[in-house]
């Protein structure tokens, strides 16, 4: 569709976290880590703000040239996990960000504990666009353009769904269900483990 796409920098940071924050206000996952409203408000940027840093370090930030989306991606190797050491990682996010709220690192330990390993992939850690732009391709338009590298490199890619319409899309694009549906504790709602092998030539879309 002709979206011209970027690599995003540290100059891109606080555009990225604004964007990502706007993007999930009302996302499901993000209603069960955020409760209320105002400390919604007032704590999401805080983690929108620790993921990019995350990603602007370790990863790839694909970008929309005129900022209304942006894909998180981190290249995981075939050892990307290692079961005789504890991540203290979820909670310096926790601390960092608001140091009373278990969610917050809940939330990154249970899916990290069903993140698969054993085979390197490209894993699709967000995606965020800005509600005025949903609906017109964008994020399809940045997925694509790495399940394309993804095909050519033999690479397989995952994610987790955050809610049905996104899984919806993602199936679309060549993911499907990675073992079990992911319910979070006290009434939270539901993630999707998803994984797509790579196509081949002649492979059907």
């Amino acid at each position: 569709m002709g979206v011209a796409i970027r690599t995003a920098g540290v100059g891109d940071r606080e555009l990225i976290v604004r964007l990502l924050d706007e993007a999930f206000q009302d996302d499901p996952v993000s209603g069960w880590v955020f409760p209320g409203a105002e400390d919604r408000r007032v704590n999401h940027p805080g983690l929108m703000a620790a993921f990019t840093d995350i990603v602007l370090e370790a990863g790839r930030i694909d970008l929309i040239e005129d900022g209304s989306a942006c894909a998180l991606w981190l290249s995981m190797p075939a050892d990307d996990h290692d079961g005789d050491t504890e991540d203290d990682s979820p909670a310096r996010i926790r601390q960092a960000v608001d140091p009373g709220n278990e969610r917050i690192e809940a939330i990154a330990r249970l899916t990290a504990a069903i993140h698969p390993s054993g085979r390197a992939h490209e894993y699709l850690w967000m995606i965020g666009v800005a509600p005025v732009r949903q609906g017109e391709g964008l994020g399809t338009a940045l997925i694509e353009s790495v399940l394309d590298r993804c095909d050519r490199e033999g690479l397989p890619a995952y994610l987790e769904a955050s809610s049905a319409r996104s899984r919806k899309l993602y199936e679309r694009l060549g993911f499907e269900l990675a073992g079990s549906v992911l319910d979070l504790p006290e009434g939270g709602p539901r993630m999707w483990p998803m994984w797509r092998e790579p196509r081949t030539a002649g492979t059907a879309s």
